[in-house]
Order: C-alpha cells, then sequence, then structure tokens
C-alpha cells in the first residue's frame, strides 16, 4: 500500500528516541520529510544524523516552553514551506499513588502533560492546510486506569476528549485529528517501570509480548497518512490486544 507520504512534512515533538524516534523512522521511510524537537541537543544531531539530513531538520525545544510551537511550525515551513501534519507526544507523568502525590507533581504534570499537548495543538492547527493530520501519542491509561501510574490516569482521558473534540471542530477544513494509546512498548520508560516484572506484565498481553518501537511506529505513520483519510476523533490502542 503507498501510504502517500512521498514529499509531505511532519513535526514530531518529543522525536529524538522512543517512540516520537520510531515514528519519525517510519514517516521518513515512506517518503516524508520531518521536524523533530528535543531538548537534548546531542541526542538531537544524532537522530537527525540516523534519520538523514536530507529528509529531517532539528528544533532543540521543551513542550512546556510557550514558543516551542511556533519555533516547529517556522521550521517546517522555512526548509520545506509545507506543514502536513504533526505528533504530538511527550514525557510521561512520574510514577505515583493518588493518594499520595503531591499537589505541586500534579500541577507541573498537568502543564508539562496536558497545557503543553493543548498548546502545541492550537499553533499546528492554526498552520495546517487542507487535509492536514495530527495525532495524540496518549496511552491506554485514557481507557484503562495503569496500577502506579495514577496522574496518567487522571490526565491521559483528558487529553481523548481533547483529541474528540478537536476533530469536529476542525473536520470542517478536512484536518483529522486523532489519539494513538501505546501500551507496552519497548523503551527506556517502560524498562524503568518494569524493574524486573517484564515477563509477568508480557504473559498479560493477548500477543504474549511487548511491542516495538517499530510496530507504533507503522502504525502512527498510517495514521497521520492520507491512506487513513476516513479516521479522525478516534483513540486508537497498539497494545497487543491488552486492553479490555
Amino acid at each position: 500500500m503507498d501510504l502517500g507520504l512521498t514529499g509531505r512534512v511532519y513535526i514530531i515533538s518529543g522525536g529524538t528516541r522512543g517512540l516520537g524516534f520510531a515514528v519519525a523512522q517510519a514517516l521518513t521511510a515512506e517518503g516524508a520529510r520531518v521536524v523533530i524537537s528535543g531538548r537534548d541537543v546531542d541526542s538531537l544531531a544524532a537522530a537527525v544524523e540516523s534519520l538523514g539530513e536530507a529528509r529531517a531538520t532539528g528544533v532543540e525545544a521543551d513542550n512546556a516552553d510557550p514558543a516551542s510551537a511556533q519555533r516547529l511550525v517556522n521550521a517546517a515551513l522555512e526548509r520545506w514551506q509545507r506543514l502536513d501534519g504533526a505528533l504530538v507526544n511527550g514525557g510521561g507523568p512520574p510514577l505515583g499513588s493518588v493518594l499520595e502525590i503531591p499537589d505541586e507533581a500534579w500541577r507541573l504534570s498537568f502543564e508539562s502533560v496536558f497545557l503543553s499537548a493543548v498548546r502545541v495543538s492550537r499553533v499546528i492547527a492554526e498552520n495546517l492546510s487542507e487535509g492536514g493530520s495530527m495525532a495524540f501519542v496518549l496511552s491506554t491509561s485514557a481507557q484503562n486506569p495503569i496500577p502506579g501510574l495514577d496522574i496518567s490516569n487522571g490526565l491521559r482521558p483528558g487529553l481523548a476528549m481533547l483529541t474528540k473534540t478537536l476533530a469536529s471542530q476542525l473536520g470542517d477544513r478536512g484536518i483529522r485529528v486523532n489519539a494513538l494509546l501505546p501500551g507496552r512498548i519497548t523503551t527506556e520508560r517502560t524498562g524503568y517501570f518494569d524493574a524486573g516484572t517484564a515477563p509477568s506484565r508480557a504473559a498479560q498481553i493477548p500477543l504474549g509480548r511487548a511491542g516495538k518501537p517499530c510496530e507504533f511506529g507503522r502504525a502512527a505513520a498510517f495514521v497521520l497518512s492520507p491512506a487513513a483519510s476516513y479516521i479522525s476523533g478516534a483513540a486508537i490502542p497498539v497494545d497487543g490486544g491488552a486492553s479490555a
């Protein structure tokens, strides 16, 4: 299947490693060009080199910075004079129980996870042309609570509803908005959370294993592509069948 990605330009926030980088790899492999952001200069340079400088541009930026979104848009328009879509992706909140997490941790997580996604999506929506596509990287916690990730359990469902709301508001411009809900994908973050319990956790997944970043990347590339032209307002699990 031709995804129709050749020559298209996408912004990927948090695109230097993990799931964001996997999506950048999938998009560029299909002929797209990407603007990726990251907070670490060395990681950013390494990611751009790996993707190929002809297909990727890096911008040192933090989603929490209100100016970052416009800088990413400017980079896409200055380098390639177009913007076809974006993956709104960022780090996850810390572990903890809702009964123990202090107010300050909730506030900081709201700003870094929720408000930053709202801000980025707003700026990108203003600059997307007709037929554009946006996807949020959330978590299966948007639909099913994950033990120990109580902040995520609180914030992700709100972002899932934001996805649906934006899909309704932007649909008349032909812009599609979806959410991707990764389950247990093998990244540095999940390795930290597993802490020796990975085999037992994998046994609970119907496919019997954790996912690979490239599997998530291919799913995201399809959802962002013109090949998924009638998919909008959806929250799509990429979790090996684990969601109830």
